[in-house]
């Protein structure tokens, strides 16, 4: 893909999310920069032909979380930059103060188990006269 269209892909991106676009160079490596408060680090080398993204961090404290999204990279088949980005992201959900993505999905589930039964629904135990 384009180089442009990648930076304008990830402005996008970022319009959805607490990360900025910081930095876009395609001179000497096709490379985006993106940064979040608090501190919160990572770039995106893109492929260049037949390569695959590389995602990496300058940040220690960023390192650690970026393992989600290195192993997602490395799998089978051909990630989009959307795909990486939307990884890396459900990876910093921690270092951002936001809830873990499958907390929030098994909390749903949750209320929906343990809610009051509807009007068709009969209860166990209770005859409906």
């Amino acid at each position: 893909m384009d180089f442009k269209h990648l930076v304008e892909a990830a402005e996008k991106w970022c319009s959805g999310n607490p990360f900025e676009l910081i930095f876009a160079e395609e001179n000497d490596e096709r490379r985006l920069d993106f940064y979040a408060e608090p501190g919160v680090s990572f770039y995106v080398l893109c492929p260049g032909g037949t390569d695959s993204f590389h995602v990496w961090s300058e940040s220690e404290d960023c390192l650690p979380f970026l393992q989600l999204a290195q192993d997602y990279i490395s799998s089978c088949g051909k990630k989009t930059l959307l795909e990486v980005l939307e990884k890396v992201f459900t990876s910093f959900r921690p270092l951002l103060g936001l809830p873990d993505i499958d907390d929030d999905t098994f909390e749903h589930f949750h209320a929906d188990v343990e809610g009051e039964p509807g009007p068709d629904q009969q209860q166990m135990g209770v005859s409906q006269q």
